[in-house]
């Protein structure tokens, strides 16, 4: 079985029970948060003895990034549609960046991730945008497509990218392929959420800014 193949599986089986656990917005939702921190804890404690400060930054970052997806999540469904929308700009970009990579190829992004590419960063910059369609069909039109959300979504995928990219600088000073092997074909949960991070954590500030 190809890698790519096992990753679409995996992601298949995942992607659903988090988006519902996510809607659901119960108690599942609390044990989901538990989980992400106790998995993500387990995967950076290697650095507790190879660089403390590697891990107090990753830690404070996890905790930042589960307190901001708390906060988004918030009560209603249109805060559930957009907190959907902040992580389709992430998987848009993702799918973007690689098959561009792929399609295109060409000089790389940065050292520390080798299979990113200047082409990929486009793609992932492109794809990107179409996460509006999230916000368009599920508020039923009521709000457009305009300069501001360009911007935006523009922002959150540089951040993704980002967000990826410092994930990958730990992982190379660490001489570590992955976090763990937890999900077939995909490595660690850190390795999945590593853009998302940055993303939500800058979504919220943007929010309780009322930039959107």
């Amino acid at each position: 079985m190809s890698n790519l193949f096992l990753r679409f599986i995996t992601a298949s089986i995942l992607l659903p029970f988090f988006l519902f656990l996510l809607y659901a917005n119960d108690i599942s939702f609390y044990f989901l948060i538990l989980s992400i921190f106790l998995i993500s804890i387990y995967e950076i404690n290697f650095l507790l003895k190879k660089n403390i400060v590697y891990f107090f930054i990753l830690s404070t970052l996890i905790i930042l990034f589960l307190f901001s997806l708390y906060k988004l999540r918030g009560n209603s469904d249109s805060d559930f549609y957009y907190l959907l929308w902040v992580m389709s700009v992430v998987w848009l970009s993702d799918i973007g960046g690689f098959l561009f990579g792929r399609l295109i190829k060409g000089p790389k992004l940065s050292k520390w991730s080798p299979n990113k590419t200047i082409a990929g960063f486009f793609g992932s910059i492109i794809l990107g945008q179409f996460a509006f369609l999230v916000l368009y069909y599920c508020l039923k039109n009521s709000v457009i497509f305009n300069f501001k959300f360009f911007i935006l979504q523009l922002s959150m995928t540089i951040f993704s990218v980002i967000g990826d990219l410092f994930f990958s600088f730990i992982k190379r000073k660490n001489n570590i392929k992955d976090y763990s092997n937890i999900f077939p074909g995909h490595g660690g949960l850190l390795d999945r959420t590593d853009g998302l991070i940055f993303v939500i954590i800058i979504a919220y500030l943007l929010r309780i800014t009322n930039v959107y």
